[in-house]
């Protein structure tokens, strides 16, 4: 699996909604940042995407506009615009933001999301 496989299964994963699969594709180390709040421990990140995963039914993640912005042998990073959309209450939402996602490799388990950093458009 190559960087961009490694984000394309980080996608697949989250629109599981199932955070044990997205954790296999976590580095042990991994930093999130989103609007108002820091996750800094596995156990943080995996709260908050469960608390999103509550809010917005049925949510489906997606990217575009991917650009890597550096790559080498040990490390990628991306920046794309995200975009989600599903149900809160009931009714119908969507909407998008910028990302940021830090990738790292390692020998044996091959490519692992190192940071993401997720803000909505103003």
């Amino acid at each position: 699996m190559n960087h961009e496989q490694a984000l394309q299964r980080y996608i697949e994963a989250t629109n599981t909604h199932d955070f044990d699969n997205v954790k296999k594709l976590l580095h042990p180390h991994a930093v999130y940042w989103f609007t108002g709040k820091s996750c800094t421990t596995m156990e943080d990140i995996q709260q908050f995407f469960e608390q999103a995963w509550e809010t917005i039914k049925e949510e489906v993640y997606g990217a575009s506009d991917i650009q890597w912005i550096t790559v080498d042998d040990h490390s990628a990073t991306c920046i794309y615009t995200y975009h989600y959309e599903g149900y809160i209450d009931g009714e119908f939402v969507k909407g998008s933001g910028r990302a940021t996602n830090v990738f790292l490799k390692d020998e044996e388990e091959g490519w692992k999301l190192r940071h993401e950093h997720l803000s909505r458009h103003r």
